[in-house]
């Protein structure tokens, strides 16, 4: 017998929560989980989403209320666009703008090799999307709220999911090859009896004077939530606006760009100093809940089927990415200890998120030294630079691909 058992919007808040809690209490119980850097929402999201999978075959279904979801999502993307300080990229100097095109290319190959395998296999193109730069690059973020534009807009009721399975299995596999692809880098160039890292200097990185202030008060939240809102508001109707068949952007999207343009304009005429602590603070609750929210939604049972073709796809990332770093980061960036270093941070933000990034260069520069420039260059392309380029080379792929379906 069939029995529905449905979660008011409060009930649906409580759960999330709950979810958190759990996923956070198992990655502090288990090594695996915390050395890959598993976020929370996934560990306790997936078990969830096991949970719930568990009860539909004995005729049991969960149905939540999602509503406060894409809320959530438009306010952590407010929160990665008002981070985008653009007085960051002159402490890149040119070293920044290579890495930043071999960063353009890789989102490329990652979305042609997405498409074109899709096409192989014979499954959708837009699910070879989401197998390349929107979970590789973009991670659970950008994959879940891509994923779901590609069940509102084009029916593909399974892409939630296989958005954010994609993204767990890319964060699993970027903090796995970063180090050891960099270190092997690391070590030819100290056998050619090339010079290594800096000893110490990790208290050299630059830090922005906002995350100084002491602990977050009420005030510095209510500022905080009202730039974020705002950029929500301008997101919402900028999509409006410059409703065109021909090229679209999510909501996200525009939101994310709204709040780049807000807090450089702040800086710009010196009316306010965007309080990243704070910052930090919404965007890390927002994302947290939107993902606890999306992944225990997930319908498992409708996803068996593309395992097989999306595995296939993803392995071939893991491999275009070690590549990629290897044959044309490294060289293009000097061929030198600092390259070395941006591999590894490369092979943790192209396929999984940049906490990964930094956590494979820490793991390569604590043996070998400090590597000043890596450690400016990842954090200001892998924080915000990545998610801004990624979504126009997206919105590119998808007006090229979803009319041809």
């Amino acid at each position: 017998m069939n029995q529905t058992i449905e979660f008011s919007v409060p009930a649906t808040l409580a759960l999330a929560a709950l979810v958190l809690i759990v996923g956070r209490a198992l990655i502090n119980r288990v090594a695996f989980l915390q050395r890959y850097s598993i976020p929370a929402a996934v560990v306790g999201g997936l078990l969830a989403a096991v949970t719930a999978a568990l009860l539909h075959v004995r005729g049991i279904h969960l149905a939540f209320d999602k509503s406060l979801q894409p809320s959530l999502m438009l306010a952590f993307f407010a929160t990665v666009g008002l981070g985008a300080d653009v007085r960051m990229l002159a402490r890149g100097g040119k070293m920044l703008l290579i890495f930043t095109l071999v960063i353009i290319a890789m989102l490329v190959i990652q979305n042609l090799i997405g498409f074109g395998m899709a096409k192989m296999l014979g499954i959708d193109p837009l699910i070879g999307l989401i197998a390349g730069s929107i979970t590789m690059a973009g991670g659970h973020g950008t994959g879940a709220a891509w994923g779901q534009k590609f069940a509102d807009a084009y029916g593909l009721t399974a892409a939630p999911t296989l958005a954010l399975a994609a993204a767990t299995f890319g964060l699993v596999a970027g903090g796995l090859i970063g180090g050891p692809v960099s270190r092997r880098l690391v070590e030819q160039l100290a056998a050619r009896g090339e010079p290594l890292g800096e000893t110490g200097g990790r208290e050299a990185r630059v830090t922005d004077e906002a995350e100084a202030r002491g602990p977050i008060t009420a005030d510095r939240l209510i500022i905080t939530i009202l730039l974020i809102t705002t950029c929500m508001v301008a997101g919402l109707n900028l999509v409006k606006w410059t409703d065109n068949p021909s090229f679209t952007l999510p909501t996200f999207v525009w939101t994310l760009f709204t709040g780049a343009v807000i807090r450089n304009l702040l800086a710009l005429f010196r009316w306010h100093e965007v309080d990243s602590a704070s910052l930090e603070f919404a965007g890390n609750i927002s994302l947290s809940l939107f993902l606890a929210m999306a992944l225990m939604s997930l319908r498992l049972w409708e996803v068996a089927s593309l395992a097989g073709p999306m595995l296939i796809i993803l392995i071939l990332q893991v491999i275009a990415v070690a590549l990629v770093a290897t044959l044309i980061t490294f060289p293009l960036t000097g061929r030198n200890y600092e390259s070395a270093v941006l591999v590894a941070g490369q092979c943790g933000f192209g396929l999984g998120a940049t906490p990964t990034a930094i956590a494979n260069m820490q793991a390569v520069t604590e043996k070998f030294g400090y590597a000043r420039q890596a450690f400016i260059v990842v954090p200001v392309v892998g924080a915000f630079l990545i998610d801004i380029i990624n979504a126009i080379v997206i919105g590119g792929f998808v007006t090229w691909l979803a009319p041809a379906r």
